[in-house]
């Protein structure tokens, strides 16, 4: 034990091994560059003539363990940061960006017509958009695809996610504001905005329910009229 705790304080003693006048001048001219250096580049700044690539081997083996390494890529020099440590240099920030027009009417559009195809949406805006449009939406979470349409063609359907609701605080798509209600709070000129945009304040889940309602409805006429049809024929 003695022994062993001898040994690691002779290996911190002896850590790091002296460098050479002409080695720290090399270490001080790749740490102040503003960019990674070539040898020719490195034997320009230093005192005099030196086996520079001798010194930096050596200078990259002196490194190789600490926070910082002597990387050497392209033939040229620089320190980085150990990939070991690079977790700690990760920092996350929050850029807050403003959706361009054509973000926000085809947003508009999807929440108000939803399911919408591409198409439908290009038509009611009256121009046609750029495909990072849809993905910027999609990456907000906001816009997903939601099945094909039954047409020639089977163009993508875009509906509205449960994080958009989450994001503007919704608990369903009928809480929505109408244009009229909009233009009431002041948040729209409603004399200068095209109606269409808006839809019909029928949203898509309120849809399903009534075409589910439609169906029943249907089904007990069918039966009624098929039980009229075998009494009389009795």
């Amino acid at each position: 034990m003695i022994k062993k705790e001898k040994a690691l304080k002779n290996n911190v003693v002896k850590f790091p091994s002296k460098l050479t006048d002409l080695e720290k001048q090399i270490e001080a001219v790749i740490f102040a560059a503003a960019e990674p250096l070539d040898v020719d580049t490195i034997e320009s700044k230093i005192s005099k003539k030196t086996n520079v690539v001798k010194s930096l081997k050596k200078l990259q083996q002196e490194y190789s363990n600490r926070g910082i390494n002597l990387v050497c890529i392209k033939d040229k020099w620089s320190f980085r940061t150990s990939p070991k440590l690079s977790s700690l240099m990760t920092q996350e920030k929050t850029v807050e960006k403003k959706l361009s027009r054509a973000a926000v009417e085809t947003l508009a559009i999807i929440v108000y017509h939803q399911p919408v195809t591409r198409a439908e949406i290009e038509e009611i805006r009256g121009v046609a958009f750029g495909t990072n449009t849809l993905e910027i939406l999609m990456e907000l979470d906001w816009v997903k695809p939601g099945g094909r349409k039954d047409v020639p063609g089977k163009p993508i359907q875009y509906l509205t996610t449960d994080g958009f609701l989450s994001h503007f605080n919704l608990q369903k798509l009928s809480d929505l504001p109408t244009v009229d209600e909009l233009g009431a709070a002041g948040l729209i000129d409603s004399s200068s905005v095209d109606n269409a945009i808006f839809g019909s304040s029928k949203f898509f889940k309120e849809k399903q329910d009534e075409k589910k309602e439609d169906i029943y409805s249907n089904i007990d006429e069918m039966l009624n009229s098929t039980l009229d049809e075998e009494e009389k024929d009795s």
